[in-house]
């Protein structure tokens, strides 16, 4: 079944984890919102294949707070919530 695990480590500062489980090769999108909910990143676009993935997300050049990201895999969108203190 598709999941969204919670991004390790949280808070973090700079750089975080974010990982996923696809059951089957599938069109995904990851996105990263800022708390009003504006798209500031896609960190990952296109066909994946099935298994376990993980992507970083560098947040640098961000000010710290709290930001949502979010799998788009279908029809399915699931989201979580991550920090980041500088």
């Amino acid at each position: 079944e598709l999941e969204l695990y919670q991004n390790y480590p949280n808070p973090f500062n700079p750089v975080t984890t974010i990982s996923f489980y696809l059951p089957q090769p599938e069109e995904v999108k990851l996105s990263v919102f800022n708390i009003v909910g504006q798209p500031i990143s896609v960190i990952v676009e296109g066909t994946l294949s099935a298994g376990e993935k993980h992507v970083e997300w560098d947040a640098s050049d961000r000010p710290s707070g709290m930001y949502i990201y979010q799998l788009e895999v279908g029809n399915k969108v699931m989201t979580r919530k991550m920090t980041l203190v500088k």
